[in-house]
């Protein structure tokens, strides 16, 4: 027998007595309810941040919103003071600990653990004046490149040589361009996913927290579908393969970090999954390949393409061929573009496919090369896993 909760019954009360009618007191402004209020704005966060951070070391305990939350963007949300350089390295020296031990940037944090938090002093940046020309300008370059959008999403076909986070002496970047596009809930739209500087392509934009959950899960998930293109040295004897590997950032001579191929249990190492196919060749001295991440990883592409031995053209940390010649006509540029994304629709209006022209410096090489763009990419066969 199906049962429904009942409701409480009303409580009996004798009727009132009428009473004369009373004309109202008119309200006065103190009576009034106050306004609802809104959000504190980025710059009263920064300043409550500085002050916070100021005071020394902090045990913060995740909630269960930030469950599964990658820990650089979990300090992202809490400081918005903090620079994604600084975050990046308070870890990387592990001042910051989760549940007392070290943990990457990109690990995930759990609900009820406790994030140890460094000293740290900032200085408070003086606010500057918002320029109306330079939002213009701002929205008006965003415009141009914007391949998709509706009321949650934006696809950006970011050019290669822009960054997409600010760095050590990176001032200008996608992320600080995006402060033009706030609208007047004062909602900045947000990055959920990352490209490198060099890498040209589709780059995906949350333009609502809501779209932001959603899509970060679905990249989490690998629900999102990446394909690549890249002109990589030599042609692979196997046309079409998988290149499974654990990687691990190490640090190089110069102080530059790098991903190397690492053996499962090394400190830091992570597994890393790509299929690829070759599309076309050249003289056995070049070839166009199709790529298609399963995995992230930072770095993932250019290293998991060096490692079996073709790596991508004008790349200036992975290319590891000795006395290699470049063609002439062709530029000395990370030949590597996110060509397209498919992933659904944060609020379910099915599919978004987006695919990106070739940057400049590329179509310069398929033009030299006789490539023409294919109207059927070997790839999209690949496993999604």
């Amino acid at each position: 027998m199906r049962t429904e909760p009942t409701r409480n019954p009303k409580p009996h009360h004798p009727a009132p007595r009428a009473a004369a009618p009373r004309t109202p007191a008119p309200r006065t402004p103190a009576m009034r309810k106050p306004p609802i209020t809104d959000a504190p704005t980025r710059a009263e966060v920064k300043a409550v941040t500085a002050e916070v951070l100021a005071t020394g070391v902090q045990q913060l305990v995740v909630t269960p919103d930030e469950n599964e939350m990658r820990i650089d963007r979990f300090l992202e949300a809490r400081f918005p003071q903090l620079s994604f350089s600084h975050i990046q390295r308070i870890v990387r020296k592990g001042e910051l600990r989760v549940n007392g031990k070290r943990a990457d940037s990109k690990d995930r944090l759990e609900a009820g653990q406790t994030v140890r938090i460094p000293p740290l002093k900032l200085e408070q940046a003086a606010e500057r004046p918002r320029s109306a020309k330079a939002d213009g300008d701002t929205i008006g370059f965003l415009r141009s490149i914007t391949l998709y959008e509706d009321d949650d999403v934006i696809v950006l076909n970011k050019p290669a040589g822009l960054a997409v986070q600010g760095g050590s002496g990176t001032t200008r970047h996608v992320d600080g361009m995006l402060d033009a596009l706030t609208g007047k809930d004062g909602q900045k739209p947000r990055l959920v996913h990352r490209l490198d500087k060099d890498t040209a392509g589709c780059l995906v934009i949350a333009k609502s927290r809501f779209a932001a959950a959603t899509l970060a899960k679905t990249f989490r998930s690998r629900s999102a579908r990446k394909v690549y293109w890249a002109l990589v040295a030599g042609v692979p004897r196997v046309r079409q393969g998988r290149i499974s590997t654990y990687l691990a950032r190490e640090e190089a001579y110069d102080g530059d970090q790098r991903m190397a191929v690492a053996q499962h249990g090394d400190d830091g190492a992570m597994h890393a999954v790509t299929y690829y196919a070759v599309v076309e060749t050249a003289a056995q001295k070049l070839a166009w390949l199709s790529l298609k991440p399963v995995t992230g990883r930072t770095h993932q592409l250019r290293a998991h393409a060096a490692h079996i031995g073709h790596p991508i053209v004008g790349d200036p940390k992975y290319f590891n061929i000795q006395n290699w010649e470049l063609p002439g006509g062709i530029q000395n540029k990370l030949h590597l573009l996110a060509r397209r994304i498919v992933l659904p629709h944060p609020r379910g209006k099915g599919t978004i496919d987006v695919s990106a022209p070739l940057p400049p410096h590329m179509r310069q090489s398929w033009n030299l090369l006789g490539f023409e763009d294919a109207p059927y990419d070997p790839i999209v066969d690949a496993p999604d896993e």
